[in-house]
């Protein structure tokens, strides 16, 4: 994957920094709090503190680039997705892997806004949260 042509696209620059956390989070099937991304940095990376990670973290997030992870314990995390296509996620709270979910309600929700409080849909954030497959077959059912 082409981080640089990507950052170049937001324009942003190419820092060791940033193609490092895009490095990191692109081989992760799960999400990451900004703290582990910045544990994970810090072998490349002694000093950098945390408002660098998050504040570089926040400007991958508003390009596009990486998905906010709005999670039920009130904390941020971030993911890497592959798929540039419109989707929401499935976000295991056991195991944190992220899965696509190609199915979005947003046309049959943009009606009702429209028809019971005459309104207008300008954009939309799905997550599902849950307990995957794979953990509930392995009886891990506990939550992250």
């Amino acid at each position: 994957m082409d981080f640089r042509t990507i950052l170049k696209n937001l324009d942003l620059k190419s820092t060791p920094k940033r193609l490092a956390i895009l490095d990191i989070l692109s081989r992760e099937p799960t999400y990451l709090s900004p703290e582990e991304v910045r544990g994970r940095l810090k072998e490349r990376f002694a000093t950098i503190g945390l408002p660098t990670v998050y504040r570089n973290l926040e400007e991958l997030a508003n390009g596009g680039v990486i998905v906010k992870v709005i999670h039920p314990d009130r904390k941020l995390y971030y993911f890497f997705c592959h798929n540039k296509e419109h989707h929401h996620h499935f976000v295991c709270t056991s195991c944190r892997r992220v899965d696509d979910l190609i199915f979005c309600g947003v046309h049959e929700i943009e009606r009702e806004v429209s028809k019971t409080l005459n309104g207008t849909v300008s954009s939309h954030i799905m997550q599902v949260f849950g307990v995957c497959g794979s953990c509930t077959a392995g009886n891990k059912g506990k939550t992250v």
